[in-house]
C-alpha cells in the first residue's frame, strides 16, 4: 500500500494507471474506519484492478459549533486495517491543498439538499459535493462506491455525477450493522455504554415501521408519532426527525401509496445518528 498525501502525485499515479488500462475503484472516507467502510474497500476491490482510499476529515461539511475538532481520527489503526485489505493506494490530503488559501468554488446540489438532514444541517451537502468533486478530479475514478446508510449524501452524489456529466459510476453499498442492528457510524463512539443500548431503537423503529405499514396503517401523521413516542421511550434519546420521502426525490410524502424511503435522525446522548430504510408495502 502507497500512501499519498500529494494532490500532483496522486494524480500521477492515476494517469498512469489508466494509460496502462487500469480501472480505478474509490472509497473516500473521513477516516476512524470500521467494517462498513471495510465493506465498501471489498466491493472496490471486487470492482476494479487498482484500489484507492481517501481520509479527509473535511471541515466544510461541518458547521459552526458540530464536532469537526472532535471528530474521532486513528491513522495508524486506519493504515493497519487497509493494509490488510491490500489497496493500493491510501490517499491523505491536507486541508491546506485541498482548500488553499483565496479557495471559492463551491458545489451545490439544490433540490436535493434542502430536505432531511439538510433542513439542520445548513451548508453540510455543499460541503460534501463540493469535496466528492474535487477528490473524483484527484483520483479519476471508474467506480465510487457509497453506503446507503448516508441515502441521501449517495443521492446528492448520484444526481451530481449526473448533472455534471462525470465519468464515474456510482456504486451503492448496503448499510453494514452490529449484531443488534445499529447501523456502524464513526460517530457510534460517542456512546456511552448505556446509551449504545438505547441506540438500538432506530432500528427497532424502522422494522416497527415496516410491520405497521404492514398492517395496513397508511397515515404517515399516525406513523410519525407512533415511531416518535416508541424512539423516545427509551432514555438518553431526542428525535431530531422522522420523515417519510420519495426514494428518489427526497420529497415528504403525507400517504402510504408505494416505495417509501424512511428516514431517521435521532440524538442518543450528544451523538447524532441517522438510519433509514427503504419499505415497500405488501399488497393484500
Amino acid at each position: 500500500m502507497e500512501v499519498v498525501d500529494s494532490i500532483q502525485e496522486m494524480k500521477g499515479l492515476a494517469n498512469e494507471w489508466k494509460k496502462r488500462g487500469y480501472t480505478i475503484g474509490f472509497v473516500p472516507t473521513m477516516g476512524y474506519l470500521h467494517e462498513g467502510h471495510i465493506a465498501l474497500v471489498r466491493k472496490a476491490k471486487e470492482l476494479s484492478d487498482k484500489v484507492v482510499v481517501s481520509i479527509f476529515v473535511n471541515p466544510i461539511q461541518f458547521a459552526p459549533g458540530e464536532d469537526y475538532h472532535f471528530y474521532p481520527r486513528d491513522l495508524n489503526r486506519d493504515k493497519v486495517l487497509l493494509q490488510k485489505e491490500e489497496i493500493d493506494v491510501l490517499f491523505l490530503p491536507s486541508v491546506e491543498e485541498m482548500y488553499p488559501q483565496g479557495f471559492q468554488t463551491y458545489v451545490e446540489v439544490r433540490e436535493l439538499s434542502s430536505y432531511l438532514c439538510g433542513r439542520f444541517r445548513p451548508g453540510h451537502f455543499v460541503g460534501v459535493a463540493t469535496v466528492v468533486l474535487k477528490l473524483f478530479n484527484i483520483v479519476n475514478p471508474d467506480f465510487a462506491i457509497f453506503g446507503e446508510k448516508d441515502y441521501q449524501q449517495l443521492k446528492i452524489i448520484q444526481r451530481m455525477v449526473d448533472d455534471l456529466n462525470l465519468d464515474v459510476k456510482i456504486i451503492p453499498h448496503p448499510t453494514v450493522r452490529e449484531e443488534d442492528g445499529l447501523a456502524m457510524s464513526s460517530r457510534n463512539t460517542y456512546l456511552s455504554q448505556e446509551e449504545r443500548k438505547s441506540a438500538v431503537s432506530l432500528y427497532t423503529a424502522l422494522n416497527l415501521a415496516e410491520n405497521f405499514i404492514n398492517q395496513g396503517e397508511r397515515d404517515v401523521f399516525t406513523l410519525k408519532k407512533k415511531l416518535k413516542d416508541f424512539i423516545e421511550s427509551y432514555p438518553y434519546t431526542r428525535v431530531q426527525y422522522i420523515e417519510f420521502v420519495h426514494p428518489e426525490t427526497l420529497k415528504e410524502v403525507e400517504k402510504i401509496e408505494g416505495p417509501v424511503l424512511l428516514a431517521l435522525a435521532v440524538f442518543v446522548g450528544k451523538a447524532r445518528l441517522i438510519d433509514n430504510k427503504l419499505i415497500v408495502p405488501k399488497t393484500h
